[in-house]
């Protein structure tokens, strides 16, 4: 009896399991049987990544109801839909960003400049303007009155809200803690030797009783209203517009500043920025981070919005309009997929934090198509076609003019430096990192 073997292959594992399912392929892992798959996956990286730039399309929908340029925006703790926003016009609207309506329209809030805005609680706001009065609503009622007013003696620039605690702070020529049940501050918080006009002030999201201000004299300082006092004051080389804390990271501080660029800094060393964002041709105007603090957006008066990766000092993209004005305020959603902006046109932008995000319905086949796209252009970003490619992006005209001319004239001075440095004594005149020019002088 002679034993035959008999090479056996079973159809139903050439066959799709379930109907509509792809049919099954073998593959074979060798890299000797297959000398083209690196030129097939490049070729593939590089399609990719033509793809992600054809279907970016940022810009989502328009707020409407605000007749002058959009001052402030905040953005409702543990609420993905709900923003509020304030206007030149005095105009306070909440808005359902889902349904792209209005929860409460409030066309005369303030008399003059809404200045500041900020949830108190899920149903209340309050709000401050340079009419010198601190006003808050109930966000439930449709009534023009607000519950309470705080009168204040000079006008307000900016508030923010006491993570827990019925509480909430003012900046106006003097930081000013307030209490929800009196209608006058509890308490001044001032540094002996400053005179500057508060612009901003923010309480750090977890260690609440710490809150930080920016003044129109080149300052930032960090109080704790615990001491009632400040407790430490830096002077910079220029004045900073906006401020705001990193969610993850509480020891972190993002400015947006009038010299083009964004600075972080650990609080723990006040005297060095941890990190310097450069890319604005103009003055930033506003900031925020993104709920994951690993990104951070910025608005300029060079009428562009800049994403930034953490710790990473060059722009991952920027998103700009025919129409869109100079920007005043920023804000990323609590789920990190979408910005706000507000400009001087009057408008309230929606844009997608990811400008190739497919909107919609998105099945598994086409998930794990996306996602096999983006491993591709992220393993092969180091080729020099495929990144020129990823890194593109274009700017107007006008940016794109004002960012050549600043590269050249920061050349030039670069230039003249060395040069003054080559033609004097050894050590005289030593070169000094960016990171050390900033800061002036730290006082604690």
């Amino acid at each position: 009896m002679v034993k035959i073997s008999v090479l056996q292959h079973a159809p139903a594992e050439h066959l799709p399991r379930r109907p509509g399912d792809p049919t099954p392929v073998a593959r074979n892992l060798d890299p000797l049987m297959h000398p083209f798959a690196r030129a097939r996956e490049r070729t593939r990286a590089l399609n990719a990544a033509k793809m992600t730039r054809m279907f970016a399309k940022p810009f989502v929908a328009a707020l409407e109801g605000h007749m002058d340029a959009v001052e402030v925006i905040t953005k409702k703790p543990g609420d993905l839909i709900t923003v509020a926003s304030g206007s030149w016009d005095g105009g306070l609207i909440v808005h359902n960003i889902s349904t792209r309506s209005h929860i409460l329209n409030l066309p005369q809030a303030h008399k003059g400049k809404l200045s500041g805005i900020t949830f108190a609680d899920d149903s209340r706001i309050l709000s401050c303007g340079v009419d010198r009065t601190v006003k808050l609503w109930d966000t439930r009622s449709q009534d023009e009155t607000p519950s309470m007013v705080f009168p204040g003696k000079s006008p307000f620039n900016a508030l923010d809200h006491h993570r827990s605690d019925p509480l909430f702070a003012t900046a106006s020529n003097i930081i000013q803690v307030w209490d929800e049940s009196k209608t006058s501050a509890i308490s001044n918080l001032t540094f002996p030797t400053a005179t500057e006009t508060i612009t901003s002030v923010k309480f750090n999201q977890s260690e609440p009783s710490v809150l930080a201000s920016i003044g129109s004299d080149r300052s930032f300082t960090l109080y704790d209203i615990r001491t009632g006092k400040a407790e430490r004051r830096v002077i910079m080389h220029f004045r900073s517009n906006a401020l705001s804390w990193c969610p993850t990271h509480p020891t972190t501080l993002l400015l947006a500043s009038e010299d083009h660029n964004l600075y972080t800094f650990d609080i723990r060393h006040m005297d060095t920025p941890s990190q310097i964002y450069k890319g604005h041709v103009a003055a930033v105007m506003s900031c925020d981070w993104s709920p994951t603090g690993l990104e951070l957006v910025s608005g300029g008066w060079d009428r562009t919005i800049r994403l930034w990766k953490k710790d990473r000092g060059t722009s991952e993209d920027a998103f700009h309009t025919k129409r869109m004005g100079r920007i005043s305020s920023t804000v990323v959603t609590n789920d990190a997929r979408f910005l706000l902006s507000g400009s001087d046109d009057g408008n309230l932008r929606i844009w997608k934090s990811n400008a190739s995000e497919k909107m919609g319905v998105v099945n598994s086949r086409e998930r794990a198509a996306i996602e096999y796209r983006d491993e591709l252009v992220n393993r092969w970003k180091m080729d020099k076609e495929v990144g020129r490619v990823a890194r593109a992006r274009n700017l107007p005209k006008p940016v794109h003019q004002a960012s050549k001319l600043k590269t050249t004239m920061l050349e030039a001075q670069r230039v003249k430096e060395e040069r003054r440095r080559k033609h004097t004594r050894s050590g005289d005149s030593k070169p000094k990192a960016a990171r050390k020019k900033a800061v002036i002088v730290e006082q604690a």
